[in-house]
């Protein structure tokens, strides 16, 4: 069997399983097992394929079929124009979430801050992507998970910012000095914990601590909201991403703080609402 018929075959047997983009996941199946990039893999589709390589092939086409991530295959996902390493400890970074980064990064242009606090950092993403296009930023990043935090320290030394970051394992603002940041970013837990189980199945194999945002799905934003200010210089930024559906009671639990101003959302690419912003107005 040649790599093209082996993608073919793969694509169907997705397909068939309901996955989500069957024909990009065999695609990049296959480049994970080779360990060859995509314009490898179009030019040489004839080239047969060891036994050893089908059989890989298709025991990990199974694992798709059974709703597990292709990132948790590949420990690899994009992000910012970055490699990230991820697996089952961490949530997957999303693209909805680089909207967040990208008004951060604008934000801190804009304002010309030096220290951003990124609670909840999972993968590290954020707190890796804004020390990447910040040049003159320090990052402090912290998560309840330690997993999560080597999983961070990881892909910071693989992007070459670990000199900007300090990652500290710690539940919210838990073990952070009171300093004054000019930025706190979060992109915290926010799925209702009822919804958990209705959700895509792919997403139902991340870690639950990354997705239960509590009863109401807001557990997350009180607890932030409510402290942040002992952290924030004034007229620093709160910046929150959430869930399509969150943005009324996010502002409202910004507005009812009376602590805030300027306060505002931005959409993703989709057109769901994605990102709430609020300003320091009282020290």
């Amino acid at each position: 069997m040649n790599i093209k018929q082996a993608i073919e075959k793969g694509a169907v047997n997705l397909k068939t399983a309901n996955i989500e983009s069957p024909k990009v996941k065999a695609r990049m199946l296959m480049q994970f097992i080779l360990n060859k990039p995509r314009q490898y893999i179009i030019i040489n589709d004839m080239k047969e394929l060891t036994l050893s390589q089908k059989e890989e092939y298709f025991e990990y086409i199974k694992k798709l079929m059974n709703n597990m991530p292709i990132e948790h295959i590949t420990k690899q996902k994009e992000f910012m124009k970055m490699n990230f390493f991820v697996n089952e400890k961490v949530l997957i970074p999303r693209q909805d979430t680089e909207v967040l980064v990208e008004e951060v990064i604008k934000i801190a242009k804009k304002t010309n801050s030096r220290q951003i606090l990124d609670l909840c950092t999972g993968s590290g993403a954020i707190a890796v992507s804004l020390a990447k296009y910040l040049p003159n930023v320090e990052i402090t990043a912290t998560d309840i998970s330690l997993d999560a935090i080597k999983i961070a320290t990881k892909n910071a030394i693989m992007n070459n910012v670990e000199n900007k970051i300090t990652f500290v394992h710690s539940n919210l603002f838990q073990n952070i000095l009171k300093d004054r940041y000019d930025i706190i970013v979060s992109n915290p837990p926010y799925i209702k914990s009822k919804e958990i189980g209705i959700l895509d199945k792919q997403i139902q194999k991340e870690p639950r601590i990354a997705l239960d945002g509590g009863i109401d799905g807001l557990d997350f934003y009180r607890k932030i909201i409510k402290q942040c200010y002992e952290y924030l210089r004034y007229e620093g930024f709160l910046c929150l991403e959430i869930g399509y559906d969150q943005k009324i009671d996010v502002i409202e639990l910004l507005e009812n703080e009376e602590k805030f101003g300027n306060i505002y959302s931005k959409k993703d690419l989709y057109g769901n609402d994605r990102i709430v912003i609020g300003q320091i107005k009282f020290s």
